[in-house]
């Protein structure tokens, strides 16, 4: 009896120039968020506070260390047993059998028959949220309809170009759905679709050798967007906390967000535990001289000078006399005597000089990419 079992898809493999250069040696899935967790964590973890146990993730070549370095063997999400697991295939691999007129989705089919699961649900790393799949699957075991689309209501800067936009009915029928580029911005809010979907395992399974016999897209995401509207679909209006990270402003303004101890708490805080890798490290240090006002920090930092309204990951150092407002500290940073540091995002590893300033804007912080060490100057929103 398979009743109420779930497995799980994770999809990963969408890239946004506009994210760069933080996105230069990791996935968007591994950009750090609120100081210890990463944006791959809240999907993994809405998965196993639903009881999921095997976890198929989807990665373009050459982005997956950071991912290994971050999930390890799995344990912090308790998919390190012999039923609990987790699964990491490679986006260009199937490209790879596509083009040589091979079956594609013959590792993702062969996942699925695995394990004899009823439902599917598939979720991308791209929307900040945590949402509980089992209300999701609760309304789609009541309509009994082949999938179920989450999309969540957001003004128009919440979204980009590239994704699907939903019209809705007063009957709660999903009518027409959109690329966000073709529906435009006129409207003051969006029904975005969050791209995460309970299906039928058996339907799917079925569509998908259905669809590779006709050369469907080998994007799994594309795959069932291109579904909502040959099959009965229904919609679950996600109302928590969500960002959507596609370039930098966005993923700043979520960083910030997590200053605000209202979202923070939506996010973190609800019913919903969220996992991370975990480190044993001394806490952060602050100093006599240290000015601190609205910020957070990770363990392992040694704080001496100011900081406001700004997010510090682990292991990061900020000297005497130092400033930093408004900005995120990734992992390992370190900000030497007399230096300045507005509306930045200093990548993991970066050295900023003694009295050197950096000041970027609100709209358009200056962003010091992984490994730079700052001798100059850098200022109103240049990027090095």
């Amino acid at each position: 009896m398979r009743t109420n079992k779930m497995c799980a898809v994770l999809g990963n493999i969408q890239r946004y120039n506009a994210l760069l250069p933080l996105t230069n040696e990791r996935p968007l899935a591994t950009l750090p968020v609120a100081c210890k967790y990463r944006m791959l964590d809240f999907p993994l973890s809405s998965i196993v506070n639903a009881n999921v146990n095997t976890v198929f993730m989807i990665f373009n070549e050459g982005e997956t260390q950071s991912v290994f370095d971050h999930i390890g063997g799995g344990k912090e999400w308790n998919l390190d047993g012999i039923h609990n697991r987790f699964f990491i295939h490679l986006y260009q691999d199937f490209l790879k059998l596509k083009a040589q007129n091979l079956e594609y989705y013959n590792e993702l089919i062969g996942y699925l028959e695995k394990s004899k699961s009823e439902y599917t649900v598939y979720m991308s790393s791209k929307m900040l949220c945590s949402i509980d799949l089992r209300a999701v699957l609760n309304i789609h075991q009541a309509n009994q309809n082949e999938m179920t689309v989450v999309y969540k209501k957001v003004q128009p800067d919440n979204v980009c170009a590239t994704d699907a936009v939903l019209t809705i009915e007063e009957n709660g029928k999903i009518s027409e759905v959109f690329s966000a580029k073709e529906k435009g911005d006129t409207e003051d809010q969006m029904n975005l679709c969050m791209d995460i979907y309970i299906v039928q395992t058996d339907w799917l399974i079925n569509e998908l050798k259905a669809g590779q016999r006709e050369g469907a897209t080998v994007d799994l995401q594309d795959f069932l967007r291109k579904k909502i509207h040959t099959v009965k679909s229904s919609i679950y209006e996600y109302t928590g906390y969500l960002s959507n990270i596609f370039d930098i402003p966005s993923y700043y303004k979520a960083s910030m967000d997590m200053l605000n101890s209202k979202r923070f708490n939506s996010l973190m805080y609800s019913s919903q535990k969220i996992y991370t890798k975990l480190k044993n490290e001394v806490p952060t240090y602050y100093s006599e001289t240290s000015e601190v006002n609205n910020s957070q920090f990770a363990t392992g930092s040694i704080v001496e000078g100011k900081v406001e309204d700004s997010v510090v990951s682990r292991g990061a150092i900020i000297e005497k006399d130092t400033e930093v407002l408004h900005s995120i500290i990734m992992p390992s940073a370190e900000i030497r005597s007399g230096a300045s540091i507005q509306f930045a995002i200093l990548d993991k590893n970066v050295v900023v000089d003694a009295g050197v300033k950096i000041a970027g804007t609100k709209e358009e912080p200056v962003v010091i990419p992984k490994g730079t060490h700052v001798t100059n100057h850098i200022l109103e929103g240049q990027t090095q």
